[in-house]
């Protein structure tokens, strides 16, 4: 089918016209949005249906913010079915929580929407040294994100708004200390204990398995011994540093480049000021802060007086006691070093002038600038190489979007070379053997890429020896590969894997042998309980470190303590079996008050996320939300590890 398309592209570009376009005519855009939109319903809040689509585009966007946050992240582990479904669940309690915030009227006004942009450190950093926002820098943050500045303000309100039907519990939650202490006391109790440990390496050279029962457990699992798919290929890849190596930068763009920024090119301005501060918190009483204000001016009209004093007035009143010392001087310091009231003031003033009073959170300061440095201007000659990096930077961002979509056709319509696309954009041809679907670890680059290999290993790319397509591996990045040689999964034969045949068929009968001895004891024990031949007793808890197994460790604290001493068997999940002697509760030791303090708060916290779920519960079955897909079963290496708990 691909390959009919592919021999004839024009042809069906002229079916699809004769098809498409009639229905745009028939329907209206709108109504073929719609069509392409429509998707199997995976869940459903308040009657309004979640589709697969939704999912599907859900789930690529924290795949994409994750990766964003930490681009060493191997995405692949977002590929699990575990992963996905998480996905799910949080769309569906974005979607309740949404139509609570609407049928509860909880809206966000501008006040509260401007503060709250104020606040975002991203858009902080995006102020021009004159105080206001690069509205063009701001215009490429929500651009980045796929929006308008309107639609990413429009989004930010709406969190606000659905943040709010939340926050009455979060922000209120409490525990009295009473009920804390004793829930912390039976969290961290303590029991001492015997532990009587049946290990299955002590049985392991028990077990001599024949030759014919190693081959008869290999025939039964095979799928343990399989020798994974493997690929060799060969692959290109776009990205800015290609695109821009097909960028030359002419001499007059350089100079006309440097004539306009050459003042921020060679370093920002200093400045060096002293100053007296009197100590005014701005949570503080109004009183108190009229009294430190009045202070203030007193001492201001002193050093306007007698300017030359200003040192002497700040070394005996100034409560900054890191510069006081100094004359209240603060050397030199740069835009962004200093609270905003108080940089605004210091970088409008001249040499040797004295402010009037400047407010700032720490209270009121006198400033008297005491020097400018202005940064040397520096020559188009020192600065043409970094101009020139700069210059061709821009132009590769801009340039990207259209080398992509020749990359991306180029790719797909000669389909059986990746050399015609890497002729005519100049890239490089790389290999790489040995590729399988799920890398082994240390693998990096693409090979380690969950997008590009399940490219790789499609039908079309290992049967047709087709080119994939471009696939976005990194950002800014797209990577199209081809298979060159390909080996399929196979069973290892039993002669290459004997070794680990027996290896496993010993360690399962090993454990088999620990646990019926353990088992035995057990029983023996609590028909005698003074033959049990038992180690040192050990103290164990929740809160101390020991080499205890975990398993052990949440036996003893489960056993009912109303009739201790009692003796208790733990499986060790395939690492043998203990019996476990519980003597008797030990008393914990009374924490410091520090340590009882953060104590209550952690339980304060847990129990306010406990209620916090409980309401969220309540919302959920208020607003109807259901999910329509089953939950992914559990592997058997979770089941496993949920069996040795």
């Amino acid at each position: 089918m691909f390959d009919f398309v592919r021999k004839h592209t024009k042809i069906m570009m002229g079916l699809m016209f004769m098809l498409i376009i009639p229905s745009f005519v028939l329907f209206g855009i709108n109504s073929y949005d719609r069509l392409r939109d429509k998707g199997e319903a995976v869940a459903r809040v308040g009657g309004q249906d979640i589709s697969q689509g939704e999912w599907d585009a859900a789930h690529k966007s924290q795949v994409e913010r994750m990766r964003a946050q930490d681009p060493n992240v191997d995405v692949k582990l977002f590929d699990a079915p575990e992963a996905r479904y998480a996905t799910l669940e949080r769309l569906i309690r974005e979607r309740v929580l949404a139509q609570a915030a609407d049928k509860f009227k909880l809206t966000t006004s501008d006040a509260r929407l401007a503060r709250d942009l104020q606040e975002d450190p991203t858009i902080a950093a995006m102020r021009l040294p004159n105080g206001k926002l690069d509205i063009e820098r701001y215009r490429q943050l929500a651009a980045s994100q796929g929006m308008t500045p309107e639609g990413f303000e429009a989004r930010v309100r709406h969190d606000l708004s659905v943040r709010q039907v939340e926050a009455g519990l979060i922000n209120t939650g409490f525990s009295a200390a009473g009920p804390a202490d004793v829930a912390l006391n039976a969290f961290f109790e303590r029991r001492e204990v015997q532990i009587a440990s049946f290990l299955s390496s002590d049985f392991a050279a028990k077990v001599a398995p024949t030759d014919a029962e190693l081959e008869t457990f290999y025939k039964a699992n095979e799928a343990m011994f399989q020798a994974a798919e493997q690929a060799s290929i060969e692959y290109v890849m776009l990205d800015l540093e290609s695109v821009k190596k097909s960028i030359v930068i002419n001499e007059a763009d350089l100079k006309s480049y440097y004539e306009q920024n050459v003042a921020r090119l060679s370093g920002n301005e200093e400045r060096r000021a002293s100053h007296i501060l009197v100590n005014a918190a701005k949570d503080a009483p109004a009183a108190d802060k009229q009294k430190a204000k009045a202070r203030a001016e007193e001492l201001l009209q002193q050093v306007r007086k007698a300017p030359d004093s200003f040192a002497e007035v700040a070394k005996k009143n100034s409560q900054d006691t890191g510069s006081a010392v100094n004359g209240g001087d603060l050397d030199y310091f740069g835009r962004g070093a200093m609270v905003k009231p108080f940089e605004s003031a210091a970088f409008a003033m001249k040499k040797g002038d004295i402010s009037d009073l400047v407010e700032s959170d720490f209270g009121y300061h006198i400033i008297k600038l005491t020097d400018i440095k202005a940064p040397k201007q520096r020559s188009f000659e020192e600065l043409r190489a970094s101009i020139e990096a700069d210059l061709k930077t821009q132009q590769a961002q801009r340039k990207f979007a259209e080398t992509a979509e020749a990359f991306t056709n180029g790719v797909y319509e000669q389909s059986d070379s990746l050399k015609p696309v890497a002729d005519k954009l100049k890239l490089e041809i790389k290999s790489v053997a040995g590729v399988t679907r799920k890398p082994a670890a240390g693998v990096t680059g693409v090979a380690a890429n969950a997008k590009f290999l399940a490219a790789i290993f499609g039908p079309d790319a290992v049967q047709k020896k087709h080119n994939t397509e471009a696939v976005e591996t990194a950002p800014n990045q797209l990577t199209a590969g081809r298979v060159t040689q390909y080996v399929a999964a196979r069973t290892l034969p039993f002669a290459e894997v004997r070794a680990q045949v027996r290896e496993r068929v010993v360690a399962a009968r090993a454990a088999e042998l620990a646990k019926k001895e353990g088992a035995d004891k057990l029983a023996a024990w609590k028909a005698a309980p003074a033959s049990a031949v038992l180690p040192t007793a050990v103290v164990v808890s929740r809160d101390q470190a020991t080499t205890v197994a975990p398993q052990v460790v949440a036996a003893v604290l489960r056993a009912d303590a109303a009739s201790l001493p009692a003796l208790v068997g733990v499986n060790l999940a395939g690492q043998g079996y203990a019996v476990v002697r519980i003597n008797k509760i030990v008393p914990r030791a009374a924490p410091v008050a520090e340590a009882l303090k953060q104590d209550r708060a952690q339980y304060a916290q847990w129990w306010t996320a406990a209620e916090n779920e409980a309401y969220y519960g309540l919302l959920k079955d208020r607003f109807k939300a259901e999910i329509m897909v089953a939950h992914p079963a559990r592997s058997a290496a979770d089941a496993a590890l949920a069996a040795a708990r």
